[in-house]
């Protein structure tokens, strides 16, 4: 069998080796039936062409395949008349093979463009680190792990943070850790069986400084030595961001063009001061292709397909409605690529963050279950994002959106709707609930192991109906319960 340096890639292959691989996974899901093979791995030679064309790759894959062939990894099936058909011996030989190749050609081409010579340094490292953990938990903390997420939902996760930060500063943390989990990208499957989304989704904690969106970020994320707070989130795949400036990072962002990884920027506010910037910013928080010529130079085009946890601060008028506090031009661009939550200085917050401080200085915060929810939120991302130490024991689930939710969603906007003839809040704030509920549901992965997808239930729906509520009320400067 070919080892994985036997294998060269050139610049312009580079394109198809990404489709091929995506393709790769589909062929494997649909030899499966019910968790059980029922034939070999195979696509078409027209199926490759037309992802091609959809991905605006327009190189010719047959050198590619025939090389492919000449190892091994590719058999070409006598089904074929009017086209060729390819089976695959070994999916995942071959798709390890191929991601390997991919990574080498995406950093050596990224190169050039970025002032930060370690950056391909750091993504080994992180790499490194998302493995090392991931072995650790399958040779150690398997079992255990299994256990605890049979037992996990959205509710305990929400008890779990409240007993730690109380009630004004739960939700914040409790978002915080679902999009950890919705890194992972899954898919969104329609009620037709059509795929319609991912989980995946920018966060953004927008007010003045000082009202905890720090610590909900980044201390309980990454972990904090210095003040003993331990790690709750993805080990490798959180890339601190903290004193790059947005020309450093357009830069460093080629580097990860094809991967996944989120990126914490405490002061995402001094990125958009930069002559130039809001454009191409917007470009990546779409997940678009990225292009910036300046006069020293161009750099991509690249695709960022990465996520954002940031920190937005902004000064606030003291007032209550939600748009008259907000005093930034660039408030817009977050309100619509973002799941965006906003916070003033109330004495109901001072309170809550003043005691949680307290608190954590003393020592009274236990944080019982970061290890377990670190290593739950490690091998479900290692699943769904199929992982190659354990795509043969673990099947990657899509979530299945269910009618209801947007029944119960569609209920509190028309109780809004109804307070006025002039909503102040966007219809796209119901696509971030929906994707809130879905990464919730992510949690009960191993509660429903035999199931073929993963359903959002009462507890996703309740969370995002409250979320909902919540940020409307905000915008139109209210307050309220769900129900209210």
């Amino acid at each position: 069998m070919a080892t994985p340096g036997s294998l060269e890639v050139v610049d312009e292959e580079v394109g198809i080796v990404r489709v091929l691989v995506a393709l790769l996974a589909d062929a494997d899901r649909r030899r499966i039936t019910r968790g059980v093979a029922t034939q070999g791995a195979r696509f078409t030679l027209s199926e490759l062409r037309g992802r091609l064309l959809k991905e605006r790759v327009f190189e010719d894959p047959s050198r590619l395949l025939l090389r492919l062939r000449r190892r091994g990894l590719l058999d070409e099936g006598p089904e074929g008349r009017s086209d060729r058909v390819y089976r695959i011996p070994e999916v995942e030989t071959l798709r390890e093979l191929l991601v390997a190749q991919l990574t080498r050609a995406e950093i050596a081409a990224s190169a050039p463009f970025s002032p930060v010579p370690d950056e391909a340094m750091e993504i080994r490292a992180m790499d490194g680190e998302f493995v090392s953990h991931l072995r650790g938990l399958l040779a150690h903390r398997l079992e255990a792990t299994i256990e605890f997420g049979r037992e996990l939902t959205v509710r305990k996760l929400s008890e779990y943070v409240r007993g730690l930060f109380g009630e004004a500063l739960a939700l914040d943390s409790l978002i915080a850790l679902l999009q950890q989990y919705a890194l992972a990208d899954v898919p969104l499957l329609a009620p037709t069986g059509r795929t319609t989304g991912s989980t995946g989704f920018h966060l953004a904690l927008f007010g003045p400084p000082g009202t905890g969106k720090t610590f909900a970020i980044d201390d309980l994320v990454r972990g904090n030595p210095r003040t003993a707070v331990p790690p709750h989130g993805l080990p490798g795949r959180n890339r601190y961001c903290g004193g790059i400036t947005p020309v450093q990072f357009l830069r460093v962002g080629a580097f990860y063009s094809g991967r996944t990884f989120n990126f914490i920027v405490p002061e995402f506010n001094d990125w958009f001061k930069y002559k130039g910037m809001v454009e191409p910013l917007k470009l990546v928080m779409e997940q678009r292709e990225v292009k910036w010529e300046t006069t020293l130079g161009t750099v991509g085009p690249y695709t960022f397909r990465s996520f954002f946890t940031v920190n937005y601060n902004v000064r606030t008028g003291g007032a209550s409605d939600y748009w008259t506090t907000v005093a930034d031009p660039n408030f817009a661009a977050l309100e619509d690529r973002m799941l965006l939550r906003f916070h003033q200085m109330t004495r109901e917050r001072f309170r809550a963050v003043e005691a949680s401080a307290e608190r954590l200085e003393l020592g009274q915060i236990d944080f019982a279950l970061a290890d377990r929810i670190r290593d739950h939120v490690t091998l479900l991302h290692a699943i769904e994002t199929r992982h190659p130490l354990v795509a043969g024991r673990f099947r990657a689930k899509p979530v299945r959106l269910d009618p209801e939710l947007y029944g119960r969603l569609r209920e509190v906007s028309e109780r809004a709707l109804a307070r006025t003839a002039e909503p102040k809040f966007s219809p796209r704030l119901k696509g971030r609930a929906v994707r809130l509920a879905a990464a919730a549901a992510l949690l009960r992965y191993f509660g429903h192991e035999r199931d073929e997808t993963i359903g959002i239930g009462r507890e996703e729906a309740e969370l995002a109906q409250s979320f909902y509520q919540e940020e409307i009320r905000a915008r139109e400067g209210r307050r309220g319960s769900a129900a209210g």
